[in-house]
């Protein structure tokens, strides 16, 4: 046998020699995929004979594509290999070089990366006059991108367009598209989208390049979107042989356009496709597969395999249920103490979680036990703006400091501009003032409005005296205007920022919890421990990283913390049915892979702002086979009936529900609270909690029914 052709399992053997014409393999986790693809073309040059220029394949990133040459001229004893290997952004560019003269664009066209684009955008929105804060850059190039894939002409936006906001956006999209055919810029949508185009419209040119591929083999196959799909699709004429590789089971970008059903119906596409199942996984132990398998067994839109390992059993996987999310961070935290006094290395530990958010309790404990840890593709959680924003909020009722006040005067939007700051800091230096100070000396054009903003700030100190501190977040949240900023805003991403927001209320509470006679500048002050901190830059880090961002990743220990219903899966993707069910299921699959010999899943039953109610144990985790679960913490699949711990926002902040309370509100009850005012009773769940709608501008809110604060009218 070959070389390169030893050491192959059954299943391996098989897809690497084929002689089908049409294969596709669908490689489980950790199944050896690229090991595989590169034997096949090794394979079609030495045994088949193919002229390696004959040869196309395409991967998800320039990292797999640079690590498939290098191994494949290795296989070839260091010959030139002729092949090309890239990702499909790189082949559209090689086949615009020789072919976009045709929509009559110079070969040596701009490729327009995320800051040209950008770019682009500042200078729209100079023209127009646009703030960023009310169009969001990145929701702005979704827009457009979205118009541009969908074919949407700028006629065609203005038209849909219901609102100012998309007439604006529209009007963006109208600059953006002209300013780049000015320049010959093409972005990457454009690369795809332009390829297709002359393909599609140039029978000669199609010809060409069809006869110049006789293999095209796809890699990431269950990524694959409907624009990249049809490029595929027009490279190939009857003569044409397709060799791709996925796995459905991993498919977990559809909202970034990822259709699962191109993998699913391949063979209804490409008559006579051979179907091969890589399930021999090199990776995770017998339990952490098992339990994998468990779980993913129960989606219904699947392509089912028999998922194997030879590896040994290992440790089952655990699962432990804490009482809170600080007592959930301190059990990850033990357990890394004890991996640590094993021998193992902090770069070998990695703890994942569905949403950014959920990296703050966990953030605080590492730094608190000075665990170095290094954040992948996020913004640390007191860094963020949203945070950033409400502590100076805060802070308004304690320092007063400068930075504070500059941050939050006009955030929300209120009229007050970047001149007038700077005017009013001119005045409160030449007096030796605060600028909330100097507000009393300022005679620019936004007095009036300045005059007001200080007037809401003595307002919320008088009455901040006598609330908890609960009370004064929502008072600085919803008075401000800061909540309904973030709650109509069209940005998608003020959603997951609104979530942030919801969590700091949970930091603290969870600081009052453990220092009841802590003030709000002590909270302050506890906060400040945790800004700009710089992670261990040498490797010796534990790695911090949502699950999408750990694809394609492994470890030997991971941790995947904030396993509770409707937080994972989320509330959003279940109300979007068995798609949005089903996909957050594979997102669970994906991430219980990602571990080599330990998995630890993690959830807590504090109340949570982000979802509104107490929390729950993942039924992710219920799933899991119990064999190959290890439970520990508060029971994961007994409800607590006789106690449970709960918000309350008063002084302990904890109360104790006894199951025999009484329901004291029922819907349509007027009800009275001291700061939120009148309100009506819309629903009460588990006599715990009674959802109010109250007057203009506290809206609806859910409150726990056994606060002394609140009553019902009459009382």
């Amino acid at each position: 046998m070959q070389n390169y052709l030893k050491g192959l399992n059954k299943q391996q053997l098989k897809a690497t020699t084929t002689t089908s014409k049409y294969v596709r393999v669908v490689a489980g986790a950790g199944s050896g995929k690229t090991r595989v693809l590169t034997s096949r073309i090794v394979f079609l040059i030495k045994e088949f004979g193919i002229d390696p220029k004959k040869i196309l394949a395409i991967t998800f990133t320039n990292k797999a594509a640079n690590e498939m040459k290098q191994r494949i001229e290795k296989q070839l004893d260091g010959t030139s290999l002729g092949a090309h290997i890239s990702t499909i952004h790189s082949f559209a560019v090689r086949f615009l070089r020789s072919e976009i003269k045709r929509i009559n664009y110079p070969s040596n066209f701009q490729i327009l990366d995320v800051a040209d684009q950008k770019s682009i955008l500042n200078e729209a929105y100079q023209l127009f006059e646009i703030d960023k804060k009310d169009f969001n850059v990145n929701s702005t190039l979704d827009y457009i991108a979205n118009n541009k894939v969908a074919g949407i002409s700028y006629e065609a936006a203005m038209q849909r367009a219901f609102s100012h906001y998309y007439e604006m956006l529209a009007k963006i999209y109208k600059y953006y598209l002209e300013r780049c055919h000015q320049m010959y810029g093409l972005d990457f949508d454009d690369l795809l989208l332009f390829t297709n185009k002359i393909l599609k419209d140039n029978p000669d040119v199609r010809d060409k390049w069809q006869k110049r591929f006789e293999y095209i083999l796809v890699d990431e196959f269950q990524d694959i979107d409907n624009v990249q799909y049809e490029m595929i699709e027009l490279l190939c004429n009857e003569s044409t042989s397709v060799f791709v590789v996925g796995d459905p089971d991993q498919t977990i970008y559809t909202w970034r356009g990822a259709n699962i059903n191109i993998i699913m119906d391949f063979e209804k596409h490409f008559e006579g496709t051979e179907t091969i199942f890589l399930n021999q996984n090199y990776r995770s132990t017998k339990n952490i597969l098992n339990g994998a398998n468990s779980v993913i067994a129960y989606n219904r839109n699947r392509l089912e395999k028999d998922l194997f390992t030879e590896n040994i059993s290992g440790q089952k996987i655990v699962h432990f249920t804490a009482a809170s999310a600080e007592s959930e961070a301190e059990f990850v935290v033990r357990k890394i103490f004890e991996l640590e006094k094993e021998g193992v290395e902090y770069h070998d530990i990695a703890i994942l979680y569905r949403s950014s958010y959920l990296s703050r309790a966990i953030e605080k404990q590492l730094v608190n036990v000075k665990i170095p840890y290094i954040l992948y593709g996020g913004v640390r959680f007191y860094d963020r703006a949203e945070i950033k924003d409400m502590l100076s909020y805060f802070r308004m009722l304690t320092t007063q400091d400068d930075l504070s006040f500059k941050r939050i005067v006009n955030t929300p939007k209120r009229g007050i501009g970047k001149k007038s700051v700077d005017d009013l800091f001119d005045v409160a230096r030449s007096n030796g003032l605060t600028m909330l100070e100097a507000i009393d000396l300022f005679e620019g054009p936004a007095r009036k409005k300045l005059h007001a903003f200080k007037e809401m700030i003595e307002d919320w100190n008088k009455r901040a005296e006598k609330m908890n501190v609960e009370e004064i977040f929502q008072m600085l949240f919803d008075e401000s205007g800061y909540r309904i900023s973030l709650e109509l805003s069209k940005d998608p991403f003020d959603a997951e920022r609104l979530e942030n927001v919801k969590e700091l209320m949970n930091d603290i509470v969870a600081f009052k919890n453990k220092n009841p006679e802590a003030t709000l500048d002590d909270y302050l002050n506890n906060v400040s421990l945790y800004s700009d901190i710089q992670a261990d830059k040498s490797g010796r880090f534990v790695s911090l990283m949502t699950i999408h961002g750990a694809k394609g990743l492994e470890f030997d220990n991971v941790f995947i913390i904030g396993m509770s219903e409707y937080v994972f899966p989320s509330a959003k993707t279940l109300d979007e049915g068995i798609s949005g069910l089903e996909e957050e299921r594979r997102l669970a699959y994906v991430a219980f892979t990602r571990a080599k010999k330990r998995l630890y899943l993690t959830d807590n039953r504090d109340f949570s702002y982000t979802t509104a109610m107490s929390k729950e144990t993942s039924r992710f985790v219920k799933e899991i086979d119990e064999q190959y679960v290890q439970k520990s913490g508060y029971s994961s699949y007994t409800p607590v009936k006789e106690t449970e711990k709960v918000f309350n926002p008063d002084v302990s902040f904890t109360i104790t529900e006894k199951s025999n309370i009484k329901t004291r509100y029922k819907p349509a009850d007027i009800v009275v609270h001291d700061y939120f005012g009148e309100g009506e009773v819309i629903s009460v769940k588990n006599n715990l909690f009674a959802k109010i709608a109250f007057e203009y501008p506290h809206m609806v809110k859910t409150l726990v029914i056994t606060t002394p604060k609140l009553r019902k009218k009459g009382e």
